[in-house]
């Protein structure tokens, strides 16, 4: 979890050699804001009370059905991001998460829902390869009629729409794409409320 991000966590409370406390705290105090399930076989109220006060988004006591632990995953993914709230910056470049709007040099930057949504796919990827596979994955639904060269449609169109802002689309061969930032860039990702 130090180097990679993740969408969702299932944390057992349980663990043998390190408390899930310990760990969802050093999660948290790392900044982190991915959402965390927490599971335990203890079901005092305390111990409820102590994952959620130290940052689990929700707690689930075993044994347990997993169609209740799926409904609860679909709950936790389908919350707004708290990363995603706000502003960035890379140069005249800027992304308003909350508004789901891009601009460039005052000039807003018309990208529709599928290229908006590949955007932050990239974004939350910054400086990292991101597969073909982790893209679809996010990117469409599992019963979406998607072309098999659908990827790479979106990212040509990307790539035109963010010709001149310091952002960069990379195609890593065998790899998958990676967005970089310009090192001139103004600020580049610093979040702003």
């Amino acid at each position: 979890m130090q180097y990679e991000t993740f969408d969702l966590v299932i944390l057992d409370i349980g663990l043998p050699r390190m408390s899930g406390f310990e760990i969802l705290h050093r999660l948290r105090d790392r900044g982190s804001k991915t959402p965390v399930l927490a599971l335990t076989a203890r079901i005092d109220i305390e111990d409820r009370v102590h994952a959620l006060d130290t940052g689990a988004d929700d707690y689930l006591a075993k044994p347990f059905d997993f169609r209740e632990l799926e409904a609860r995953c679909r709950a936790l993914l389908r919350r707004p991001s708290v990363q995603a709230a706000g502003v960035l910056r890379f140069g005249e470049l800027v992304i308003d998460s909350a508004a789901r709007q891009v601009s460039l040099a005052g000039q807003r930057i018309d990208l529709p829902k599928r290229e908006y949504s590949l955007l932050e796919i990239l974004l939350a990827g910054m400086n990292r390869a991101v597969s073909k596979a982790e893209i679809a994955n996010k990117l469409f639904a599992f019963d979406d009629d998607a072309a098999p060269n659908a990827i790479e449609v979106y990212i040509a169109r990307l790539r035109k729409k963010l010709e001149g802002s310091p952002l960069r689309i990379e195609t890593q061969r065998g790899t998958g794409y990676l967005l970089t930032a310009a090192e001139d860039a103004d600020a580049a990702a610093a979040p702003r409320d």
